[in-house]
């Protein structure tokens, strides 16, 4: 075998199913690997089934053959198991989760503290071999994002098998550069005739998997039957025998400089990087990123795929994402709930237009949203994005005046502090001083603004809190169309926690002056602050309630304006109707992921999940508040908050954070905050609160 030294080789090596051969095959290549004088390392992530060494001792079976084959090969496992089953079956026995990421990053570990020329990762049965009720080993090929090879059993059923491997493996986006077929069991006795119909039938297999698979036949490994021996001499032989027949298939492997992806045979290191420093460099001097100057933007890294609750980049990296990306991906990225929600309904209907028709996800998402939602609300208008929800909000409330004949109340009034999108409705009900005014004053609508809430979530509530409040209502309440707030948590202007006895003092002087109360949900609903809806905490319910954000689970963008009966009511008496229509109003595909998203959150430990996040932020936090420069230190529910006495500079201790400590985190303003996905494990909100801890301790924010 003719083999170009240079960067090493990677490979996963996946099976159509359990005993279509692909430890064989596995060890089968680590052998010709060997025998080209390569270094060679084998790694079983996962391994069930250990066996006795002897000595009290145990091992992986697999390993045992690796081994056989390949002697000098360094043959590692991450996980092993006693009971001889499926993994998420053997880890529930001895009390164990496994995770996806974690094996991918196992994987990548085990690959710098061993370098090797090969490197060959089995999988365990087949593509959707279970890890937990999550995840699959599809999901560590599709982390890892190396070239995976497809071993298929050459035998009856296995066409079926290998097509729907194949065509998941597409789907995933994970590169691949073909399959083998292997034959599993001896040749039939018999007949000469036998024998031609027993080839007849193997060729006619890899001829239909090639062309329906759309994949190339890269080998044909035969049955072997010295592999059974009991000497091994016969072993060896036929071992060498295998590592022949499989020895093209390491040709063709692409050689890569870093551990973290594959590579297209035809492209070269260098053009690569080429490819990669022009995409950037588009996109610097092309493209327009929130809040940044078209001219002189911020820094960007190319992010290539998604896992969990880890971002990978292009060289790479993985990080740990503590924003749930700007807080929509509360159940992590790729979820296989909602990847399979999202394929099941784009195979029939991904769009259909909202006036005049409906569908089935729309009017299923409806049905579980007014289930969960907070009592009297009896309406559900289906928005773009969350700051369309609060300009839906804003037209219900001016509309239900004017229909109830009373013109005059056409004013809205907030609390400073506030957020509530970048639409001109929304920006109108901002706060007038951190928001964006300045830019608009002559255009926006001159609002109402109540001091910000000076009562903190976790003291004790001073009565007083409300005075300016109700002062303000007492004189212009009569043009006080709706008092619109984030309840508890203002989140982008400023990430304050406020007393929920404020809020409930809200509401009672809403109903008090005839005006309704319009609840912003869009960053605190699905389970955010440890109540499903943070007005939960205060024991009310809104005239309107705007939701966004997690409402699908961060895959598609949708949002949603819930109303009362009253309002509905309200607006449509005597004809009338609403004045908005998006074009892309209940789309199917969102409708669908969203849905599967609350069955997730019906079904599932969320509430469990962010007590135990918050648990760990306050401990991982609570060093912060004696560094320097520190204002505050606080955390409510899945949000962890450190509040510096000046701005931060973003730019620079976003870089730190990536590249000192792995971890994904955006600061704005005074704050360096995190909110991540429920999903995230304990050790990685530890590292996400050493990365801030570091960052003051090391005056990288300033």
């Amino acid at each position: 075998m003719s083999w170009g030294y240079g960067m090493p080789r990677f490979c996963c090596i996946t099976g159509t199913d359990t005993d279509a051969g692909k430890t064989v095959v596995t060890a089968a290549l680590a052998r010709a690997g060997a025998d080209a004088g390569l270094s060679v390392l084998v790694i079983k992530p996962v391994q069930t089934g250990a066996v006795s060494t002897g000595d009290m001792g145990r091992d992986a079976p697999d390993l045992l053959v690796y081994r056989d084959a390949a002697p000098h090969a360094v043959a590692k496992t991450l996980v092993l198991f006693d009971a001889a089953c499926s993994p998420h079956l053997a880890a529930r026995r001895e009390g164990a989760v496994l995770d996806a990421a974690a094996l991918a990053r196992g994987v990548r570990e085990l690959t710098a503290a061993n370098p090797a020329d090969l490197v060959l990762v089995e999988g365990a049965g087949g593509l959707l071999t279970p890890l937990n009720e999550e995840e699959t080993l599809c999901d560590v090929f599709s982390l890892l994002g190396w070239p995976l090879l497809l071993v298929a059993a050459n035998r009856l059923g296995g066409v079926n098998h290998a097509l729907l491997s194949l065509e998941l493996i597409r789907a995933r986006g994970i590169p691949s550069p073909g399959f083998i077929l292997t034959d599993c069991i001896p040749q039939p006795g018999g007949a000469a005739g036998d024998h031609d119909v027993a080839r007849a039938i193997r060729r006619d297999n890899r001829d239909i998997i090639t062309a329906l698979g759309r994949s190339s036949c890269l080998a044909e490994l035969p049955f072997l039957e010295g592999l059974g021996a009991a000497d091994s001499a016969s072993r060896n032989t036929a071992w060498s025998e295998a590592a022949r027949a499989l020895a093209p298939v390491l040709v063709g492997l692409p050689e890569s400089d870093s551990p973290g992806a594959g590579r297209a045979p035809a492209e070269t290191r260098e053009e690569e990087r080429t490819r990669d420093a022009a995409l950037i460099v588009f996109d610097r001097e092309h493209i327009w990123h929130p809040y940044t100057s078209a001219l002189h933007p911020l820094a960007c890294r190319e992010a290539v795929s998604t896992q969990g609750v880890r971002i990978r980049l292009r060289d790479g990296r993985e990080l740990i994402d503590g924003m749930a990306s700007w807080w929509c991906a509360i159940h992590g990225y790729r979820h296989p709930a909602l990847m399979a929600a999202l394929r099941e309904q784009a195979a029939s209907m991904p769009h259909v237009m909202f006036g005049g028709l409906t569908h089935e996800p729309a009017v299923a998402l409806a049905r579980r949203l007014l289930g969960m939602a907070p009592a009297g609300l009896e309406h559900v208008f289906f928005a773009d994005s969350g700051s369309v929800a609060v300009e839906v909000a804003l037209k219900m409330a001016l509309q239900y005046q004017q229909a109830a004949g009373k013109p005059g109340k056409n004013k809205l009034l907030t609390v400073r502090g506030g957020y509530h999108g970048d639409t001109m409705g929304a920006m109108s009900v901002c706060d007038p001083e951190t928001g964006m005014h300045s830019l608009f004053s002559g255009v926006l609508p001159r609002q109402l603004f109540a001091p910000r809430p000076a009562c903190r979530f976790d003291a004790p509530y001073d009565e007083s809190s409300s005075a300016a409040l109700e002062a303000l209502l007492d004189a212009e309440g009569a043009c006080v169309a709706a008092l619109i707030l984030e309840p508890v948590v203002q989140g982008a202007g400023g990430m304050w926690f406020y007393h929920p006895r404020y809020l409930r003092r809200v509401r009672e002087l809403c109903t008090e002056h005839d005006c309704l109360l319009i609840l912003d949900e869009i960053a605190t609903g699905f389970g955010r602050t440890g109540k499903l809806f943070a007005c939960e905490h205060a024991g009310i319910s809104p005239d309107i309630l705007c939701l966004g954000k997690g409402l699908t689970g961060g895959v598609m963008t949708l949002a949603a304006t819930l109303a009362s009966g009253d309002v509905a009511r309200g607006i449509s008496a005597g004809g009338g109707v609403l004045m908005h229509g998006p074009t892309f109003m209940a789309n199917p595909l969102a409708c669908a992921v969203a849905g599967a998203s609350l069955d997730l959150l019906a079904n599932g430990n969320w509430k469990q999940d962010v007590a135990r996040i918050e648990q760990r932020l306050r401990e991982g936090l609570a060093p912060c508040a004696g560094e320097e420069g520190v204002a505050d230190v606080r955390v409510l529910g899945a949000i962890g908050v450190v509040e510096m006495d000046r701005p931060v500079d973003t730019e620079r201790v976003q870089q730190y954070f990536a590249e000192r400590h792995g971890v994904w985190i955006r600061p704005f303003g005074q704050l360096m905050y995190v909110m991540p996905p429920y999903v995230i494990r304990d050790e990685e909100i530890m590292t996400l609160c050493a990365a801030i801890a570091g960052a003051l301790r090391e005056g990288a924010w300033k």
